[in-house]
Order: structure tokens, then C-alpha cells, then sequence
């Protein structure tokens, strides 16, 4: 069984009194830059075996009579309709969706602002619509010479013509469907109109990670450079805190470079600035909550070794060059890992070289590896998930949980009605022909049960899966690897 290497509870009651205390500091009104996702961190979750994945978001609720939401948006963003990867939805209508989503926690959602916003057509249609849906909607413009001109960005010339956010909680968190949407410049435009108006308030940020109390090269801030090799994040000592403090600690390149213009706009919003360095910023408590090193240290190792596994396909796909790629090589080599540390897939590999079809493995939570072949009437990842179902329910191998008689006709609907070319079941196919079956078939509903103790096991593909097996493996909470290469010689692959 994998080891658990983090206190949620613990850090739950941490983070949540941390809060309340950097509020009080400010004399009662905080705005908190919330950084990555509030909602399903499945990084964080993978890093940090302990973490649930809504672990932020039920902080929050434990602060939900003294906190509001606003949700920021870049116009750009809207104009562009820029897509979130991960959801395969525009950012405008994820702002919809994390205020359904907030609102199904308890949570209060005061308004909506438009960043960056010049007049575009498509905006001011927008904010038309989110205004009939009962939401509150303020706009915020360009500055130029934005950040460097800060005599300009801090004045009634700058922060000035932005409209002043009406709040009413003593926490007021600002969030984003992505990165690039205007956060931080949010908060200061608002403690700039605060600080006009009498009004005693402050700035902090929450990010998970890096964690700036591990050391550098430590596994898990390893890993977020992983996370990120995209976006050329780079984790290093804060200058400013080990030169204020004598303390090293760890933050990231972006706010290191950003700080001293920070510190200059709240010297002239404030009279003087709270924080000596980025790290004063932060108010995360997760490295005070790992209770477990080793553990925490080799789920960081393995995420490395996926995200280079991951990179290797986007670059087959055309998705991103080789730059990521040379940097995830060489976080793998300051982590101490290589592709042969993923067990799966050398089994993934060895099943395809004695098949001579693609072949994937799993790895259960109890450390048994499984391995499922390419069949005429299942694929690869179709046969491991009811090879490791059948393991994990004490069915004996030989068993057929589905029968041909329920497999053959949904062959037949694929092939000769939705045109499919290919007759064999996807993973999903499988697990609604195997609940069927679980109505009638003793051993198919012990299957069945099976399917919610997956989660957290590994699988490797010997190809690169469909979006639809890829998707049923992220539902089931499988943490997924493929080979950088297809099955097929064809130039389209769905």
C-alpha cells in the first residue's frame, strides 16, 4: 500500500488560522491572490500522498461566514477565447462554472471583474450576459508602462480609472480560470482605492507550491518545476528574504523578479511595505504538514518521471518543442530517476514485445502489477481494467465478466452504425457493459465494487490511448502514462 506522507487535517487547521491571522495583521480586511486550483489539485494530491484533491476549497469553507469570492478574468482572455486544457472549455465559461461550483460549497461569489478591459465588442457582451444571470461586473483597464511605470499605475491616472470592487467580507479571495488573468494587479488596484477611501486593508498570496520552507532540490519543488517546465518556471532561494532574515528559503522566479516593483507600489499605496520578501507574501503551511519524507519523496520522484512520459507525447502530437523536454531531463537526473523506475511501463513494454500489439500495465495500490493484452474484441487498456478488476474481487483469471453474447452487439452498433473502423471496446464501453452484467452476474457485481479502490494506481500504455480512455482514467483517479508513440501509421489519430 502507498504510504501516506501528508496531514490534510493538519494542514486544514493550519492554513485556515495562518489566514486569520495575516487578517488580523491588516487590521481586518485581507485580499488573498489565490494561485492554482482551488478545485481538483491532482498535483498536489499526487506529490503529497495525504492531500485531497479539494483540500483548499474546504479550507475555505471552514472560513466561509468571513469570506467572498471574485473572479477575475482577462478581456484578452474572452476576446481570444482562450481554452483551459485541461476541461476543454473557454475561460469565459469556466468563470460560469467555478460559480456554480463555489456556490455548491456555500460559498459567496460577489462579482465578477473584467481585467485589462479596452473596449472590445465581445467583452461588453459578456459582461451583458453575467449582468442578466444576476452577477455584479467591474471593469479594469490597461495601464501603460504596466509594471515599471509606477508613478503612473499608482494613481488616479492608473489604479484610479479601475472600478472599485464594492466588498463586503473580511476575506475577499481572488481567483482566476488561468494563469495571466490579473490577479494580483486586482488586489493592489484595490488597496489603492481602500487606502483613498480610509479603509485599513492588506495583500497575500496562496500557492502550494514551491514549498518555500523545503529545501531547493527537494523532490517535491522538483516536481513543480516539472509541473511547469512549460512555462520556464524556475524555483530558486529568495534573495530578498535570506538577505532580510538570514534565512533561505524558496520561491520562484516570476515573483522574485516581481518583487521589488511590488514592494515600491505598496510603499507609495501604504505609506511603507508590509513584507521584507516574496516569502513574507505567502501563507502556506503545507511543508509544516508532511509527516511522512520518504513517502512524500517518491511520489515527487514519480511525478517527475510522468510528466517527462507526458512531455515526450505532447511533443509527438506537435503541442510543444524540445525545450520542456531538455529541462524535464534534466530535473530527472537532479531527482535521481530515470524511466526505468516506472515499473509499469517496462511490464507495459515486455506484454507489447511478447504480443506484438499494444499492451499496457497496472500498478494497484497494494504494489501487484497487472498487465492486459490486445484481444479481437477488447483493446489493451479495455482487458487490464477487467484483468485488475477480477485480481482485486479474487476472480479467477480464466473468468469472462462480460459475455461475447453483450460484446457482439455492441460491436456491431459501433462498426455498422456509428461508423466506427475500429470494433473493440473502449474503457468506458466496458464498464457499462460490466454494470449490466453486475445486475444479473454474481461475480461481474464483485467486479463492479472494485472499480472505486483503482484509484491512486498507476497505468502505463505501450501507445498513446483515445481521449476517451484517457478520460476514463482520469475519472477513476489513474494516474496515466503512454509511450510517445501510435498505433497506427495513420496521420490522423482521434
Amino acid at each position: 500500500m502507498k504510504k501516506c506522507g501528508f496531514d490534510n487535517e493538519k494542514y486544514l487547521k493550519m492554513q485556515s488560522e495562518k489566514i486569520q491571522e495575516r487578517i488580523r495583521a491588516f487590521g481586518g480586511k485581507l485580499y488573498l491572490e489565490f494561485g492554482g486550483k482551488l478545485f481538483d489539485d491532482f498535483h498536489a494530491s499526487r506529490v503529497l500522498p495525504g492531500f485531497k484533491p479539494d483540500s483548499k476549497i474546504n479550507m475555505l469553507v471552514q472560513l466561509k461566514d468571513e469570506a467572498e469570492i471574485v473572479i477575475v478574468i482577462s478581456a484578452g482572455d474572452i476576446e481570444k477565447n482562450k481554452v483551459r486544457s485541461d476541461l476543454g472549455i473557454t475561460y469565459d465559461v469556466d468563470v460560469l462554472r467555478l460559480i456554480d461550483a463555489f456556490r455548491g460549497y456555500g460559498l459567496y461569489v460577489g462579482s465578477v471583474v473584467l481585467t485589462q478591459f479596452s473596449g472590445q465588442p465581445g467583452v461588453i457582451t459578456y459582461q451583458k450576459k453575467l449582468e442578466s444571470l444576476g452577477l455584479k461586473v467591474y471593469r479594469h483597464y490597461s495601464i501603460p508602462g504596466y509594471p515599471s511605470n509606477i508613478p503612473l499605475i499608482v494613481s488616479d491616472d492608473g489604479y484610479g480609472k479601475n472600478d472599485y470592487i464594492e466588498t463586503s467580507r473580511s476575506l475577499v479571495v481572488l481567483t482566476a480560470p488561468g494563469p495571466g488573468s490579473g490577479k494580483m494587479a486586482t488586489c493592489l488596484s484595490q488597496l489603492y482605492h481602500d487606502h483613498k477611501r480610509g479603509i485599513k486593508a492588506g495583500y497575500a498570496k496562496y500557492e502550494t507550491f514551491p514549498i518555500w520552507n523545503l529545501p531547493l532540490k527537494h523532490p517535491v519543488n522538483l516536481a513543480y518545476e516539472a509541473a511547469t517546465a512549460d512555462l520556464n518556471d524556475v524555483n530558486m532561494i529568495d534573495p530578498f528574504h535570506l538577505e532580510a532574515y538570514g534565512e533561505t528559503t524558496i520561491n520562484y522566479n516570476r515573483d522574485v523578479e516581481i518583487f521589488p516593483v511590488l514592494n515600491a507600489m505598496f510603499e507609495k499605496i501604504m505609506g511603507e511595505s508590509p513584507y521584507k520578501s516574496p516569502t513574507d507574501m505567502g501563507v502556506n503551511m503545507a511543508g509544516y504538514c508532511i509527516i511522512d519524507e520518504e513517502a512524500v519523496s517518491r511520489a515527487a520522484k514519480d511525478e517527475i518521471i510522468r510528466r517527462y512520459y507526458d512531455a515526450l507525447c505532447q511533443k509527438l502530437q506537435g503541442n510543444i518543442d524540445e525545450e520542456p523536454i531538455y529541462k524535464l531531463e534534466l530535473l530527472m537526473k537532479q531527482a535521481q530517476v530515470t524511466m526505468e523506475d516506472r515499473k509499469v511501463a517496462i511490464a507495459a513494454g515486455r506484454r507489447a514485445e511478447e504480443t506484438g500489439e499494444p499492451a499496457a500495465a497496472m500498478e494497484l495500490p497494494d504494489g501487484t502489477v497487472i498487465t492486459g493484452k490486445t484481444s479481437a474484441l477488447l483493446g489493451a487498456s479495455s482487458a487490464l481494467l477487467l484483468n485488475a478488476l477480477k485480481y482485486m474481487a479474487g476472480i479467477e483469471d480464466e473468468v469472462q465478466l462480460i459475455s461475447p453474447t453483450i460484446i457482439g452487439p455492441v460491436q456491431e452498433l459501433k462498426v455498422k452504425y456509428l461508423g466506427n473502423a475500429n470494433p473493440r471496446l473502449h474503457t468506458d464501453e466496458v464498464l457499462v457493459a460490466l454494470s449490466i452484467c453486475a445486475a444479473t452476474d454474481e461475480k461481474a457485481r464483485r467486479a463492479m465494487e472494485q472499480v472505486k479502490h483503482l484509484r491512486g494506481s498507476e497505468v502505463h500504455s505501450s501507445v498513446i490511448l483515445s481521449q476517451v480512455d484517457r478520460s476514463v482514467f482520469r475519472k477513476l483517479g489513474v494516474n496515466l502514462t503512454c509511450e510517445p508513440a501510435y498505433q497506427t501509421k495513420k496521420l490522423y489519430h482521434k
